[in-house]
């Protein structure tokens, strides 16, 4: 490479819980720089989560954090020509790109949602993530699917 890789930014923790993966959440949250927006939704989302679980013995920060490991992929595929032919190859995912891609998704799927709030959407979508079920599990479970099928071309690994 040309240039020198560029320094990792230092992310503060948020303000309510202290954590700086919840901080990393709201920044991919976010519109417009519209920082204080996104976390009312956050912690509203947290709010109505917590009343979804009533009898759960987790917190909703808890339910949270075990939602987005239950999207978080740990293979993904890239596309890897060799000698004319496009190979999806399997690779396995850097721990910081795990994190952002499960995220991404997260919130991906919960703007999709039907509902009345981004807020709402957002706890509907994390109670699923945290049941194994729905669109961002799905989408984990289509890109360990897509690896499993593609372990032949491994080989061709980078």
């Amino acid at each position: 490479m040309r240039k020198a890789k560029p320094k990792k930014r230092q992310v503060l923790p948020d303000p309510v819980f202290g954590d700086v993966k919840v901080t990393k959440f709201v920044n991919h949250l976010m519109y417009d720089g519209k920082k204080s927006t996104s976390y009312t939704i956050f912690y509203t989302a947290l709010e109505v989560v917590k009343n979804k679980l009533p009898n759960e013995e987790k917190s909703s920060l808890e339910i949270w954090k075990a939602a987005l490991e239950n999207v978080t992929p740990q293979v993904e595929v890239k596309s890897r020509r060799v000698g004319g032919a496009t190979f999806q190859v399997p690779t396995e995912i850097r721990p910081d790109r795990k994190e952002s891609i499960c995220m991404k998704n997260l919130i991906l799927y919960a703007r999709k949602r039907g509902g009345k709030t981004m807020a709402d959407k957002l706890a509907a979508e994390i109670v699923d993530a945290f049941n194994s079920q729905g669109g961002a599990y799905k989408r984990k479970e289509d890109m360990h699917r897509m690896a499993e099928a593609n372990r032949a071309f491994a080989h061709f690994r980078f």
